[in-house]
């Protein structure tokens, strides 16, 4: 999927912390920005907590797994409503960021309006929700009720919505007017005297059109819900509860603690660090400097969650690298971009943990099973940059000493994927407990040890920065979840199962016509939902097949990899055409050739299953 333009990359480097002028307002940003950084401090420490207690004492802190889990929903929530803030919530590319003048502005106030009406109905069904669980009285810990915590539910959407139609126009009445056209949906839509299923078709064209003139990807999913829900005369107040539950699921918190190691690594001289390291291994090499890409960008990718930031964050340093040793532009270009997808498969990516947590699979199984495809996919990208390659650097050879001194500057960055491994694999913590002390060995390494970063100053605001990411994220999945929902209610994957059995006649069919629906959900959806709405349909069918849940989820993961290169609606393609400067064209161009290489190491994951199964066989 698409991001919206150059103010809708998630991995762009600006300041979340800048305060408006006014006092109130600045109050409200720097509040927000509190809350979300005291809020992912506290999602590191107390497992961290719970680790060290759990090993001198032989018990943990008291509740301190729920109050993590509710953490991750107020991270969520006052995430989303700075991504909001910033103009930053996620995207696809709409008409308005290829038009100009007027017919752009018009398409941004229409956009808006549909997006606001959205939210204000999330906020509506959310209200209700907390409403019914305040009766309740159930309390989180030591007297806190859970419905307080519940409460940025609406209070996020109401902001939201604010904020999308703040943003509908640099001018009042651009803004007044998306406001009267929110109003005046959601008045059509509960008023006017028409069949309500005319009324939901009516309504999901309108979210349709929006989405293409450019709203966010939580107004496709929220909106279609809505909708649907209320076509249904059911309960809209089910979706928050779908919300609620998907947020605070026991496994979730380690989405923003993964993210927030692999920011610190970002924000600070690390890419600098590493690419030094690997250019003096392999640099010399014939093909040295396409593994030094590869295996950079996989690395930032699978720590970060956002597969831009390998791009805006390594391209400056990559280019003139692959240059330098006989690429062509276009061959550079082709390979920085195909290599940011690459951290998908790789642990601890966000997809591999969503996928482990929606699948109801053992998160250290989707690990296991993703490491060799993985490896796979990057050695197919390394053996194709080394045929496009040059004749290396004239008269460069391996120096020993230089290594020795790249490794040493490096080797705090290069034991962070074993502190992760370890953590996770050794039985002493659980999957989240793990991501904190990533994310803490992260943050005290370029804080504390390298003095990357200053802890007053920056780490504030790479805390909102990655907290930003994260809310927009689980902001999609939380509204996903209720349109997969209605989806099973309506009896979708029996339907399926009960097509592709009588269809399709064997696993091997199957799986070829899995790869080609993928191919497709990748052109027209984020990875991220797609992992919510298509898995819980796929996993039956997989299964009705013999398809291993593990291999199915390495196989879909690589899929949508390549979605993140199809000309001219993937994601990476818009990151590398916004960082370089080059017209989105010449990009598709760049990437083609990688994409086909990319797509025969599909091929190779889904037909020789034993690449996810034998590491976990051995564990």
């Amino acid at each position: 999927m698409t991001p919206a333009a150059q103010r809708d990359l998630p991995a762009v480097p600006r300041d979340a912390l800048a305060a408006p002028r006014n006092p109130l307002a600045a109050l409200l940003v720097h509040g927000e920005n509190a809350i979300l950084a005291i809020a992912l401090a506290l999602m590191a420490i107390l497992p961290l907590a719970e680790v060290a207690l759990r090993a001198s004492l032989g018990r943990g802190v008291p509740g301190a797994s729920s109050l993590v889990q509710h953490l991750t929903l107020i991270v969520g929530m006052i995430g989303a409503a700075i991504a909001a803030r910033e103009d930053r919530l996620l995207a696809v590319a709409g008409l308005h960021t290829f038009l100009k003048g007027t017919p752009a502005a018009s398409a941004r106030i229409a956009s808006a309006a549909v997006a606001a009406a959205v939210a204000a109905g999330l906020c509506y069904a959310a209200f209700q929700f907390v409403a019914s669980e305040h009766s309740v009285g159930k309390e989180l810990i030591h007297g806190l009720p859970v419905w307080a915590v519940q409460a940025f539910l609406p209070i996020g959407f109401a902001l939201i919505a604010v904020r999308v139609l703040w943003h509908a126009s640099p001018q009042w009445r651009g803004r007044i007017a998306a406001l009267f056209g929110a109003a005046a949906l959601i008045a059509l839509l509960l008023y006017l005297p028409l069949p309500r299923g005319s009324l939901v078709v009516a309504g999901l064209v309108t979210v349709v059109v929006a989405i293409v003139l450019g709203a966010p990807i939580f107004v496709a999913l929220g909106g279609a819900a809505l909708l649907l829900f209320w076509g249904a005369d059911l309960p809209t107040t089910s979706l928050s509860l779908d919300h609620y539950r998907l947020v605070v699921n026991p496994s979730l918190p380690a989405i923003p603690l993964f993210t927030l190691a692999g920011y610190f690594l970002a924000e600070s001289n690390a890419p600098q660090r590493l690419v030094r390291v690997f250019d003096a291994l392999l640099g010399g090499l014939r093909g040295g400097a396409a593994a030094v890409t590869v295996f950079a960008a996989a690395f930032f990718t699978a720590f970060t969650g956002a597969s831009g930031i390998a791009i805006l964050a390594l391209g400056g340093l990559l280019i003139p690298l692959l240059r330098g040793v006989g690429h062509s532009e276009r061959s550079a270009l082709g390979l920085v971009t195909s290599s940011g997808s690459l951290g998908v498969l790789l642990p601890p990516s966000l997809p591999l943990i969503l996928y482990a947590v929606v699948a109801k699979v053992p998160m250290h199984d989707m690990f296991l099973g993703a490491i060799l495809p993985g490896l796979t996919m990057a050695l197919l990208l390394v053996l194709w940059g080394r045929h496009t390659a040059g004749p290396g650097r004239p008269g460069r050879r391996f120096d020993a000493r230089e290594a020795r001194a790249a490794i040493v500057d490096a080797k705090w960055e290069l034991l962070l994927p074993a502190v992760a491994f370890l953590a996770l694999f050794s039985g002493f913590a659980t999957p989240v407990e793990a991501a904190a002390v990533t994310a803490l060995y992260a943050i005290g390494i370029e804080t504390l040890v390298h003095r990357d970063l200053h802890w007053r100053r920056d780490v504030p605001r790479v805390m909102v920065e990655a907290g930003l990411l994260v809310g927009g994220v689980l902001l999609i999945l939380g509204v996903a979840l209720g349109f997969t929902n209605y989806l099973v209610d309506a009896q979708i994957p029996d339907r399926s199962i009960d097509w592709a059995t009588s269809t399709l006649h064997s696993r091997w069919a199957f799986l070829a016509a899995l790869n080609l629906f993928l191919l497709a959900v990748g052109c027209v959806m984020d990875i991220f939902s797609a992992i919510v709405v298509v898995v819980p349909i796929m996993v039956p069918v997989a299964a009705a097949f013999g398809v291993n849940p593990v291999h199915l989820g390495i196989v879909f993961l690589a899929n949508m990899e390549l979605g993140y290169l199809t000309p001219l609606v993937g994601m990476n393609i818009f990151f590398a055409s916004y960082r370089f400067g080059k017209p989105v064209l010449e990009v598709c161009r760049a990437v083609l050739p990688f994409l086909l290489v990319l797509l025969v190491g599909v091929l190779l994951i889904t037909y020789l299953p034993w690449l996810t199964s034998v590491l976990r066989s051995g564990s």
